[in-house]
């Protein structure tokens, strides 16, 4: 008996790309990617499952990922999505703007991590409080001109609005104290949403690393 047609419901692509940016996942990460509920997440994760796109890795795991097919659905769905509403040019715009900021983030999670003491480069172990309000006094800067970026690629597509969000969070939790969520965090650090925006801007765009 032949598979069921997958179905390319919105809701459907939003969990099959959250899978395809964010690697394999429980329900719990997949609906904070897509801003979904949990019990929406594993209605879609059993469609697409039965229809061969994803697979469910239980044995204490308990996570969902793509099959082969899966990842060949999603480069066609979002190909579909990008072309229909004209927006390569707006998205490829600001991926453009983007790169400017990726070094940037990225030398910020290294200061987070580091710091000098002594004048030696040492394992930031969270001791001065003065260092750490400074390095994210520079997040908040570079989130400020991430912002611009994150609007204009939800205006080009509105899937990418829940970055803009999740970064919003990660950074609020960071500033009131929960300093997990500049890079530690595994699934929901700024640093994690950032690395999952830069590999949908690169899979939306059809470009390889």
């Amino acid at each position: 008996m032949s598979r069921p047609a997958p179905r390319r419901t919105g809701t459907g692509l939003l969990v099959l790309h959250a899978l395809r940016c964010g690697g394999h996942a429980g329900l719990t990460r997949v609906a904070a990617a897509t801003g979904m509920d949990e019990s929406e997440v594993e209605s879609e994760l059993i469609d697409l499952a039965v229809a061969g796109l994803v697979t469910h890795l239980g044995g204490g795991f308990d996570v969902w990922g793509l099959t082969d097919a899966g990842r060949v659905t999603d480069a066609e769905w979002i190909t579909d999505e990008l072309e229909a509403g004209g927006a390569r040019p707006a998205v490829t715009a600001a991926y453009q703007r983007f790169l400017v900021l990726n070094p940037e983030l990225l030398d910020l999670c290294t200061a987070w991590q580091l710091r000098p003491v002594d004048g030696v480069m040492t394992v930031n172990d969270h001791s001065d409080p003065s260092y750490d309000t400074r390095v994210l006094g520079r997040f908040s800067a570079l989130d400020w001109r991430a912002a611009v970026v994150c609007d204009e690629l939800a205006a080009a597509l509105p899937r990418f609005g829940r970055y803009r969000t999740r970064l919003t969070e990660a950074l609020d939790r960071a500033n009131s104290g929960e300093l997990a969520y500049v890079a530690d965090h595994v699934s929901a650090s700024y640093h994690t949403v950032w690395a999952q925006l830069h590999e949908d801007l690169l899979a939306t765009l059809g470009i390889t690393r």
